[in-house]
């Protein structure tokens, strides 16, 4: 007999939402959730690409919800919440981690609709997200939210402007939520900065990196499922990769 197959499975039954989900970390981590035993949630631009790790969960008996969402459009976000909320009425875990780089320039010579882009997914977004999902993860018995921040804000990075003042803010953002309910609820809220992970991102801001010095986002996801089970007793952190 298969011990492993008679060990309880540390996300059953739980509801988690991925933002980002349909490639790279987000992926990686939907796939672990549910093969950890959760319904998962995949959130993402691109249908297409959002079926591709579907058949990848389905195929290994785990079971997801696509929800093609454009995270610029937030009233979209409220709208998601409200459904959330007649079909599940809760959410268990939040996984924020959708991000764009928005380009490498001097700050002096940002462009604006680009700056405009970086805020809108990698801050407002979330902020969006933590507001229309606060009360829904109030309703889970072990709410979890986690956020994948960024190493580039330990110091300044010249040309990461955009993208490491969205993460600085978000780092804020969620620190500040986490002081909020620390008290008052069994919500546990934290951020992962995963490091040098294999993902588009790191592509568009380093395209002549060899891939095999990167860590495959597959490497990352247990730092998210940790944060993520009902006996995680973080709070307020940010977890960083080794």
């Amino acid at each position: 007999m298969d011990e492993a197959a008679d060990e309880p499975r540390r996300l059953e039954g739980r509801v988690a939402l991925i933002t980002g989900a349909s490639r790279g970390i987000g992926a990686a981590v939907a796939k672990r959730f549910a093969a950890e035993g959760a319904q998962v949630i995949l959130l993402a631009r691109t249908q297409a690409a959002l079926e591709e790790v579907d058949d990848e969960i389905r195929a290994a008996g785990g079971k997801a919800t696509l929800v093609p969402l454009d995270l610029r459009k937030p009233d979209d976000i409220d709208r998601m919440g409200m459904s959330l909320f007649q079909r599940f009425g809760k959410l268990d875990i939040l996984v924020g981690n959708a991000g764009v780089l928005g380009g490498l320039s001097p700050v002096g010579h940002a462009a604006l609709r680009e700056w405009d882009e970086v805020m809108a997914v990698n801050l407002t977004a979330n902020m969006r997200l933590i507001r229309s999902f606060d009360q829904l993860l109030r309703q889970s018995d072990a709410g979890r939210a986690i956020f994948t921040t960024s190493g580039v804000i330990n110091e300044p990075h010249p040309f990461w402007g955009h993208y490491a003042a969205s993460k600085a803010a978000l780092e804020t953002l969620v620190l500040t939520w986490a002081a909020e309910v620390a008290r008052l609820t069994k919500l546990k809220v934290n951020l992962v900065d995963p490091g040098v992970v294999r993902t588009r991102l790191r592509v568009e801001a380093f395209p002549g990196e060899d891939p095999a010095t990167q860590t495959p986002p597959e490497e990352v996801a247990d730092l998210f499922l940790d944060l993520a089970t009902p006996d995680c007793a973080h709070h307020g952190k940010i977890i960083r990769a080794q």
